[in-house]
């Protein structure tokens, strides 16, 4: 194990709270594993250490970050996360198979997909637009968090306007699927798309309800003005 991994750990058991590790559990069904900490406190020793590693050639730091995920500690991925969105300018497109890795291997709960996909994979898809099929062929992955994060992943650039289209196909892609994080996700990015398209999104929302669960169309149309929500969410078949 590479120091600083060791160090890392140790400074996560030393700030460990054990009122927060028995309340982290709420906030999802699966059974996570965690230290007990705050977001903010993980993301605090995340930027101290990372000024220890920055110096390093990418693919040792990918090493490291693999080394985390293996540990299967929710606080330890998101160190993960942190760090990879740091490495943004030394993207390559050939880094995507480590990041399909690491989310279909490492990646099992909604927390750790959206900390890593929002941000690193967001950025990722910015850089290389081109890519854009590797989310698409996400979408028919049996695994429920590649699904997620094929939608997750935009959910940046669509908020800025961008990847509409894209956002969209992904949307129709993932339309009719029965697992709830995944039709968060889509509706989500829907959601995120509509602050600057919203005529585009209500018209695919309603082209499309009768088949869009409601809890996704529910996250669609959130930011919308009531009276558009009021048609949306209207049974009128």
């Amino acid at each position: 194990m590479d120091p600083v991994i060791g160090r890392i750990r140790q400074e996560l058991k030393e700030n460990a709270d054990p009122e927060i590790k028995r309340s982290s559990q709420r906030f999802f069904r699966e059974p996570i594993t965690c230290y007990g900490m705050k977001t903010a406190s993980v993301t605090a020793i995340a930027k101290k250490y990372w000024k220890e590693i920055s110096g390093r050639d990418k693919n040792d730091v990918f090493s490291l970050c693999e080394e985390l995920y293996r540990s299967g500690y929710i606080e330890e991925s998101f160190i993960v996360s942190d760090w990879a969105y740091r490495m943004r300018d030394r993207y390559e497109k050939e880094d995507l198979g480590v990041f399909r890795h690491w989310i279909d291997t490492y990646i099992t709960n909604w927390a750790s997909c959206d900390g890593f996909c929002n941000h690193t994979m967001g950025e990722f898809i910015e850089k290389f637009p081109e890519t854009i099929e590797e989310l698409r062929d996400w979408t028919r992955s049996g695994n429920r968090w590649m699904r997620r994060a094929a939608a997750v992943s935009l959910i940046i650039p669509a908020k800025h306007g961008g990847f509409l289209d894209e956002s969209i196909g992904i949307a129709r892609l993932l339309l009719t699927d029965s697992d709830d994080m995944v039709q968060k996700g889509y509706g989500w990015l829907l959601k995120e798309a509509s602050r600057k398209h919203t005529d585009e999104i209500f018209s695919f929302v309603m082209a499309n309800k009768r088949e869009m669960p409601r809890t996704a169309l529910r996250y669609a149309i959130e930011l919308m003005p009531k009276e558009l929500k009021a048609e949306a969410m209207k049974k009128d078949w």
